[in-house]
This record gives C-alpha cells, structure tokens and sequence, in this order.
C-alpha cells in the first residue's frame, strides 16, 4: 500500500452528540470523496447554499474555536478536533454532512473521531498527495503571544509553550514530530478550562453543552474531573492537536518547522493568512513515492490502518 497516495473514508463513518457551545444535538456522516476532492462540509439541515470549505480565508471566528462560513453566511464551528483527526490519519478528501452548525464536541478530544475512522477503514486511491513545503521563515505575533513557522526537511515539527499562573497547569511545553511520533497523547487530550471562566463564558451565550464529561475544568490546585487527567501534559497537547487541526485550514499537510508561545486559533489563522499571501513563502508540491520516505503519515497510525 502506498501511504504517499490520497485517501479517503472506505465506509460512511457516523457520530451523535452534543455541541460544546450551542448545546444542540448534532449528527455527523462522513462520507468517502473522489481523489482531489479535498475536505468539504455541508450543512444538510438546509436547502441550498450549503457547502462550507474549511479553509483559513473562511475562518470568520477564532474565540474559543474554529468557525468557517460561506459566502452566504452559513457556517460550522468547532471544527478543529475533526480536522486534526482527519490531518494524522492522512485522509485528503471526505464529505462531512452535518445536521447543525457546530460539530459535536465528544468527550472533548479527538479520540472518538479518530477511532471511528480507523474502524471504517482507509481507501487509498493511486492519485498522489500533495504538500505544502514552507520556504521562508514568518512570525506573527500579538504582545507576549507568537508563533513562527521556517523551512524543514521532511516533517511537521510543533513545539508549544503554555504560560498560565494556574499552578495545576504553569508553564508547560511539549515537541512533536507529527509525521514520525506516536500522536495518542495529543488526540486524547481534551480541551480545558478554568473554573472562574465558565461563568464568563456562559454569560457569553458560549458553553450550553459543556460539562465535566467533555472538558476538563481546574479549579485552583484541583482538576475537577473525577478520572483526573489522561497525560501529564494535556494542557498543552490539546493545544498542539489545536494547531494541528487548524493548520489543515491550509488544504494540504505541512512540512515546516512551527514554535508557538501561548497561541491557540487565532495566531494560527493570523500566521496562515501572512504565509499564503505571498506565493515566495511557500510552494505546493505533488508528492511521488520516490520523493518522501512514508514517514509522511504517521507511523503508528498507519499500523493501526494497515
């Protein structure tokens, strides 16, 4: 098998729940697509209009997710933890009917979608991938905030730094080479809050479908969530399963070399918007077997996929 060919889903691949801000029931389909289809979601709870295309210059919403629209103004949020889990396991092109406008948060992580995946199976077609090789160093950066990606040889490497006066959850870093390591911490790691935000964030009409089985919640010294954490460093690497799902905004997997301090969303979007507005920052490469060792698609999952 050819891990340096597009795939997609080999069966439809179906998952209820609730969304984590809009608290609606959802449910998703993905379906398999044609080489060159890409990434497409469609809004089936309407007529017409429907097609949203998750990509960076339709991202109209960054404030605690990822929110894509048309140019009709029909959207899908909370995109993010899907996107991830379609980018580690190499699938280029799906079709994702949803019922509502925001993907169903799970247990918060992108272990449930990337388990359903793997059990439906991949289909690897005979057309090859394409990549994004990134040929200048760029930095975007909001005060203390930053992120910068430069030139690699062959791989994605992301290194996130976390900065929060929380003491459960401090400064913590975390590297991966997300073509090369095992990625199960990364996409078990559920998203977070503070406890004296919840409040905050409620008042903001966000959050109606949270609780402690989908985010884990840290109050002073203490993890509110009874099972505690799953990784010692699950701030962080739900913050790199984050990155990784948005930079899949691109269109294509990256090999590029990313440091991110305290970032989320928005600087990943901001850092995308500033890399493709000149056709000098990067080029787009259509991959032959010859050229890539299969280290471009992880290698622990494509065990699990074989």
């Amino acid at each position: 098998m050819s891990y340096l060919t597009q795939k997609t889903v080999k069966k439809n691949v179906t998952f209820s729940g609730i969304a984590l801000h809009n608290g609606f029931n959802v449910n998703v389909c993905i379906k398999p697509a044609e080489p060159n289809f890409g990434i497409v979601f469609k809004r089936v709870d309407l007529k017409t209009n429907n097609l949203v295309y998750p990509n960076f210059m339709n991202v109209c919403n960054t404030s605690l997710n990822t929110t894509i629209q048309n140019q009709f103004g029909v959207k899908v949020s909370t995109i993010e933890h899907l996107m991830g889990a379609l980018f580690g396991l190499g699938v280029d092109n799906a079709l994702i009917e949803i019922d509502n406008e925001e993907v169903p948060i799970l247990d918060g992580s992108a272990k449930v979608f990337i388990e359903k995946i793997l059990s439906s199976g991949i289909d690897v077609s005979n057309q090859p991938i394409k990549i994004i090789k990134i040929k200048k160093e760029i930095m975007y950066s909001d005060g203390e905030r930053f992120i910068s990606i430069k030139p690699s040889t062959l791989s994605l490497d992301i290194d996130f730094r976390l900065k929060y006066k929380n003491p459960i959850i401090g400064n913590q870093s975390n590297k991966f080479k997300v073509y090369e390591d095992d990625l199960t911490d990364v996409y078990n790691s559920r998203t977070f809050c503070l406890f004296e935000d919840v409040e905050i964030i409620k008042k903001m009409g966000l959050a109606k479908g949270g609780s402690l089985e989908n985010a884990v919640v840290v109050k002073d010294k203490e993890v509110l969530n009874p099972e505690g954490l799953r990784n010692n460093k699950e701030f962080v690497n739900h913050k790199i399963l984050d990155c990784i799902g948005d930079l899949y905004t691109s269109g294509y997997r990256i090999v590029a070399s990313i440091v991110c301090s305290q970032g989320g969303h928005y600087l990943t979007n901001q850092l995308l918007r500033k890399v493709f507005q000149n056709k000098e920052n990067f080029s787009i490469i259509e991959i032959k077997e010859k050229n890539l060792p299969h280290t471009l698609i992880n290698r622990n999952l494509l065990r699990s996929i074989a």
